[in-house]
């Protein structure tokens, strides 16, 4: 009988490992590794997000919920992780708009425009070339969906604020999903709310060409259509903070109702997935207000709409998740110091632990709804004396627990300055009577260029690792399609 000893059968074993390796990440011609290749990739982008917000969430749902953070404790920890650089072609701190189109093309473009080239020349968006690879699309956003970020995936305008120009690219391109706020830009002016400078009312011409139309988190659950168009809200959807579910969805249940439409009829035969943009942009306008407590809750929903992600990967193994955003917005710092002027030491120190988390889940009103509320109150040309009374009961409504210094109390009062890179006012001077309370300071309510993170799990993945440029995020999708 043939023999082999147990050294060459190790080495056989070896041998075949080596060829399986070789065979999964065979260069091509061109010198490029092949990767695995996704049939659905969902793309999970929060908004002016990337480390130290989503370990701010991790660290604030473990304390304060008991619950796991799905960014860090499953796609980072068990999928791939990379940082990319943001900078736009004109500036080192980028725009929305600059950051996406990069992702979105794989060319750098000014700021404030939308995926054309400095030299004019409009690149493929990554929608476009989904859908001419045979996917189906889709664009979900707490923003109104003509906003930068999921314009800059699907189209070119040559400003960001070219609402109408938007709106009808998106009718030429015919997303399957397109779901969030701004139907002010789907109607005309005739219409309430509309603000359109033409006759045309964009909704029933989305209708006309056979989608359906919802505007209630109700309908999310009542679609009987291929194609569906929801609008919940005439410009941005509310922060979760101040989310009132019977008249506003989160991004949850716009996703998972996306997810249900874009997998329809999965087994058929010319069926090639789909490619997801879902976007919560909460988190970059929490950014800018510098407003901790409502930065924490989206983060949050952002998280369990990455879980809804996640479980749809579960059940459809071929899918792509990534986890991404754009930039950093405001510089956020949670740090330790002292609690007065006093002098430095272990009775005048101050650091985030849990009492600090738990007197931020006490607020119930974002900065943003505060400021709005104070300034109305301002235009009805109240005294001083109202005022202040006015501004006591809406920090004890909204704020309960927080110490308004004197100096702070008197910049919102006489609507002073800040700073002047604090351009959101009064919120950025309340913030920072909380920062001083609770040590959730922001160095900025702009954006930083600070390198965002991308992490990524399932089919695909490994192709996200290292240090790059944005511009190769476009790239890389490209090549998980099958395109060059």
């Amino acid at each position: 009988m043939f023999r082999i000893d147990i050294n060459a059968k190790l080495r056989l074993v070896f041998s075949l490992l080596l060829l399986f390796i070789a065979a999964i990440q065979l260069p091509t011609a061109s010198g490029e590794p092949t990767y695995s290749k996704p049939k659905n990739i969902i793309i999970m982008f929060a908004d002016g997000t990337t480390s130290s917000q989503y370990e701010f969430g991790r660290y604030s749902s473990a304390l304060l919920r008991q619950q796991s953070f799905a960014v860090t404790d499953v796609v980072m920890t068990k999928g791939q992780f990379q940082l990319m650089k943001t900078e736009s072609a004109n500036y080192y701190v980028t725009d929305s708009a600059a950051a996406a189109s990069a992702m979105s093309t794989g060319y750098k473009v000014n700021n404030g425009v939308i995926s054309i080239a400095p030299d004019g020349k409009f690149p493929p968006t990554l929608m476009q070339v989904a859908k001419l690879s045979g996917k189906r699309i889709g664009l979900i956003s707490t923003a109104p969906i003509y906003d930068a970020s999921p314009a800059a995936f699907s189209v070119h305008a040559q400003s960001r604020r070219d609402s109408e120009s938007i709106v009808n690219q998106y009718l030429e391109l015919a997303p399957d999903v397109l779901m969030g706020g701004g139907s002010d830009y789907f109607l005309p002016r005739s219409v309430p709310g509309g603000k359109r400078q033409d006759s045309k009312n964009v909704v029933e011409a989305f209708q006309g060409k056979g989608y359906q139309y919802i505007n209630t988190p109700a309908q999310l659950n009542q679609i009987n259509s291929s194609q569906v168009l929801g609008l919940f809200a005439s410009e941005d959807l509310d922060y979760e903070i101040d989310r009132k579910a019977s008249e506003t969805p989160n991004l949850s249940q716009m996703l998972t109702t996306s997810l249900q439409v874009l997998n329809k009829d999965p087994k058929q035969k010319n069926y090639k997935g789909f490619v997801l943009f879902a976007e919560n942009e909460n988190t970059d306008s929490a950014g800018h207000q510098n407003d901790v407590a409502a930065l924490m809750r989206d983060l949050w929903a952002f998280d369990d709409a990455v879980k809804v992600a996640l479980e749809f990967q579960k059940n459809n193994p071929d899918t792509l998740v990534i986890v991404t955003g754009d930039h950093e917005t405001g510089g956020f710092s949670p740090t330790y110091g002292r609690k007065n002027l006093g002098p430095a030491g272990n009775a005048n120190y101050s650091n985030v632990d849990i009492d600090q988390l738990k007197q931020i889940e006490r607020y119930t009103m974002s900065l943003k709804e505060f400021s709005d509320q104070f300034k109305a109150k301002v235009r009805q040309g109240s005294g001083r004396a109202e005022l202040s009374a006015y501004l006591s009961n809406l920090l004890e409504e909204g704020f309960p627990g927080l110490i308004l210094d004197a100096d702070l109390r008197e910049k919102i009062l006489t609507q002073g300055q800040l700073g002047p890179n604090s351009n959101y006012l009064p919120s950025n001077i309340l913030a920072l009577a909380i920062a001083r309370q609770t040590g959730f300071y922001w160095a900025s309510s702009g954006h930083t260029p600070a390198p965002i993170t991308v992490a990524a799990i399932g089919p695909g993945s490994k192709i996200f690792n290292g240090f790059d440029d944005n511009t190769s995020f476009a790239t890389k999708l490209r090549l998980l399609m099958g395109q060059k």
